[in-house]
């Protein structure tokens, strides 16, 4: 790697770091929930509002990608991040945090479009699947310490200035306006524009190459059970074993622990080993966990169940995400796109979750994340690569 891109990945990997803010809210509907006693379904509006922008904005960013460049569109990506973790300084009313996860939602889904493009202007093909995965490894660092200082601010461990678990939000939008500003001042050469961009329909017809279609579900699939994990996980402890909040929310740092420990390795193994093999291992581990959230009565089974799905599920974004974008090289831009507006799985899960475990329990829950798991057994033979 050139001594000028090593740098340059420096704020880059600090924007993936941001990217990591919006996993803050499976824990935040949790707080939210009890703070305005909602139901399940209720409380599941807010992950499925966050990704619902997925759905629209995934394809106009790779369109405006085209026209403006990825360096800029982080940019632009990152001012509305920050204005979304402003507004619950305001208060924490259904409405206003229905605007701000409805921003958080929107930013991440620019931030997601540009920035893992934006790191094949830095790194050869190769390595590209390796240093997505090592940029999720630096994205699930902010994942896991979201509960950890929700949970200090609601026991006042920490000064939180009368905001108690929402002093999680102003730590994170300080740490949004430095990335902000270090991508600002970092020079990346990006490659030369289209001088005919792609138009929405275009884009849209790129489903019909079965790579990507089955690459779409995939990444669906992924986020479904990385969303559902990060939601349900502390329902699951506090319904079999009695548990409070404060006590159950320690299973989604459990998650993105082993989610971060997951992408760690994973940055090392994708680059020495079978991808198509580490695939497999990676969904055998999801299924097991699956089997252990459904079954498990005791904390000890639970947790080695939320364990492996984190450590599972860590590799799967990169290892689909890079299996599409090196499908079509032309259409690096128009594919990131398609594959982020797949997170919209993020929406479709939750709301399909919340009544099934609403009707029967959290095992109802459970269910639905098996299903995409299942799937990914049938992706698995598409990936390939060294």
């Amino acid at each position: 790697m050139h001594k000028s891109n090593q740098f340059a990945l420096i704020p880059v990997m600090f924007c993936f770091f941001a990217m990591g803010f919006v996993d803050l809210v499976g824990i935040a509907s949790n707080y939210v929930k009890a703070d305005l006693n909602l139901s399940n379904s209720a409380a599941n509006v807010f992950p499925s509002l966050v990704f619902f922008w997925f759905l629209i904005f995934a394809v106009p960013t790779g369109m405006l990608m085209n026209k403006i460049g990825r360096k800029k569109t982080v940019l632009v990506s990152l001012a509305v991040t920050v204005a979304s973790l402003l507004l619950p300084l305001f208060g924490n009313s259904y409405g206003l945090m229905l605007v701000s996860f409805s921003l958080l939602g929107i930013g991440n889904a620019l931030m997601q479009t540009s920035l893992n493009p934006l790191i094949s202007n830095l790194i050869s093909s190769e390595r590209f699947a390796a240093t997505l995965t090592f940029g999720q490894f630096i994205k699930a660092i902010a994942s896991f310490m979201a509960p950890i200082i929700a949970a200090w601010g609601a026991a006042a461990s920490i000064p939180h200035f009368g905001l108690g678990w929402r002093v999680l939000f102003p730590i994170y939008m300080i740490i949004g306006i430095l990335a902000t500003l270090m991508l600002s001042a970092t020079p990346i050469e990006e490659e030369p524009m289209a001088a005919k961009p792609t138009t929405f329909t275009q884009t849209i017809k790129l489903l019909g190459t079965p790579i990507v279609l089955l690459s779409f579900i995939g990444i669906m699939c992924h986020v479904g059970i990385d969303v559902g994990v990060n939601t349900h996980a502390p329902k699951i402890l506090e319904e079999r074993l009695n548990l409070s909040l404060e006590e159950s929310g320690f299973s989604t740092s459990l998650y993105f622990i082993f989610r971060t420990m997951g992408c760690l390795s994973g940055s090392y193994i994708l680059a020495k080993f079978n991808k198509r093999s580490f695939f497999y291992i990676s969904v055998c581990m999801m299924a097991l966990s699956m089997l252990g959230l459904s079954l498990g009565t005791s904390k000890a089974v639970l947790y080695v169940a939320i364990a492996l799905v984190g450590f599972g599920n860590s590799n799967i974004f990169s290892l689909v995400f890079s299996q599409a974008m090196l499908s079509l090289p032309n259409k690096k831009n128009e594919v990131s796109g398609l594959m982020i507006m797949g997170l919209f799985g993020g929406t479709i899960f939750p709301l399909v979750m919340g009544p099934a475990s609403d009707a029967v329990g959290q095992w109802g829950a459970v269910v639905v994340m098996a299903c995409g798991v299942l799937y990914l057994f049938t992706y698995g033979k598409k990936v390939t690569g060294a």
